[in-house]
C-alpha cells in the first residue's frame, strides 16, 4: 500500500520564499540607490559649508577692529586734552 505524497506545501514554501527573497532584494537596491544619492548630497554639503567658512571668515576680524577703533578714539580724545592744553 503506498503512501500518498502531497507536495503542496513545499510548493507554497518556495513561492514564498522566493518573493520574500526578491522583496529583500529589492528593499536593498532601494536602500543603496538612496545611500548613493545622501553620499552625494553629503559632499555638496560639504562643499557649501566651506564656501560659507571662506565667505565669513573676515567677520573673526571684525573684534580687532572695534578695539582698533576704540584704541584711535581714546588716543584722539588724549590729543584733543593736550591741544586744548587740560592734560
Amino acid at each position: 500500500m503506498g503512501v500518498a505524497v502531497s507536495l503542496t506545501g513545499w510548493y507554497v514554501g518556495f513561492a514564498i520564499a522566493g518573493v520574500t527573497i526578491t522583496a529583500v532584494v529589492v528593499l536593498v537596491g532601494i536602500i543603496l540607490g538612496l545611500a548613493r544619492i545622501i553620499g552625494r548630497q553629503a559632499v555638496e554639503i560639504t562643499a557649501g559649508l566651506e564656501q560659507s567658512r571662506l565667505n565669513t571668515l573676515a567677520l573673526w576680524d571684525v573684534d580687532l577692529v572695534n578695539k582698533s577703533i576704540v584704541g584711535i578714539n581714546r588716543n584722539a580724545a588724549k590729543a584733543r586734552s593736550a591741544l586744548e592744553g587740560k592734560l
